[in-house]
């Protein structure tokens, strides 16, 4: 392996809601890069653009793996300064981590290619919270540009208000019918092109209304079923959609598309995109390892690939 010899340098940690898991991840990825013979060094990164910038100096790194999580660390931030480094980088560049963090604008170029969402709306945080309800409940809440279902709210028939006075996750929400049924997720690898392929469909099976980030993160909240017991058609789909939001968007290396499919409609009539996560976690209980090892490629060939394709695209 042409690879083995590379140093690579992990970014982990960050300041957004989600850096306990990026420290997961990052230290999961951390270790298995090193068992495949590369030279790692782990950087837990810090709003301190400087001291990154020294951290990424001494030594320079060959690639750099990225393994944050949220706001700062996948929504072309962190990727704007690795290329103005001149850093080869692992995951999506700075417009597609841009616009895929942004769920809105998700929508409105998906949409531009005929992918169904649920129908939504976005509302000012004084909107959020004045009381009354945008649409008829069920429905969901989310921040614009969270990830890990951080801050997501399921408004049930009866409550007073959307979500009361407890806003903190900036100064727009989404706001979501709600669609019943079951939840699915596709993970897709690629650059683009005739080798970007779906792995398969998951169907997460979980103990509340929603696939929050308990669920996601916490041993025992929720069962993967891989491949997903559902139609060939409605997985099929899936798959179609899955990949062809990841190429829309500009994802390179991984990403992971979430859906829910309301399974009393007929066909593919309830399947609907919900999300594109272009940085997904590499936990012990993260969906995409789970999905490339059910596909037969292990977690140390998943991550050696997403170093190896980071390479070719700067190259």
């Amino acid at each position: 392996m042409t690879g083995r010899k590379k140093h690579v340098a992990v970014l982990m940690g960050g300041w957004s809601a989600e850096r306990e898991v990026s420290l997961v991840s990052g230290a999961g990825v951390a270790k298995a890069l090193e068992e495949e013979g590369y030279s790692v060094t782990a950087v837990d990164v810090q709003r301190d653009l400087m001291g990154l910038v020294a951290a990424l100096g001494t030594p320079r790194p060959d690639v750099v793996f990225n393994a944050l999580h949220g706001r700062g660390g996948e929504d072309g931030t962190i990727q704007g300064v690795l290329e103005f480094l001149g850093l080869p980088y692992t995951h999506s560049g700075v417009r597609a981590s841009a616009i895929a963090m942004d769920k809105v604008m998700t929508k409105r170029v998906l949409d531009s290619v005929g992918v169904r969402s649920p129908k939504g709306l976005v509302l000012t945080k004084g909107e959020l919270t004045g009381g009354s309800h945008p649409m008829p409940a069920p429905y969901i809440v989310k921040p614009v540009d969270e990830g890990s279902t951080v801050g997501v709210t399921l408004v049930r028939e009866g409550q007073n208000s959307p979500v009361g006075d407890a806003w903190t996750f900036g100064e727009r929400a989404l706001v979501e019918e709600f669609i019943p049924g079951r939840e699915l997720t596709v993970a897709v690898m690629g650059a683009g092109g005739k080798d970007t392929r779906a792995l398969t469909v998951t169907e997460i099976v979980f103990e509340a209304q929603l696939y929050d980030y308990t669920a996601k993160y916490s041993a025992g909240h929720a069962v993967h079923t891989l491949p997903a017991a559902i139609p060939d058609a409605v997985a099929e789909e899936a798959r179609r959609v899955a990949v062809l939001a990841h190429e829309t968007l500009g994802c390179r290396g991984v990403s992971r598309s979430d859906f829910r499919w309301d399974d009393s409609k007929p066909g593919t009539e309830g399947l609907y995109f919900l999300e594109i996560n272009n940085q997904p976690g590499m936990t012990p209980l993260s969906l995409v390892p789970e999905q490339a090892a059910h596909v037969g490629i292990s977690y140390g060939a998943l991550v050696s690939w997403l170093v190896e394709n980071a390479a070719c695209q700067h190259g």
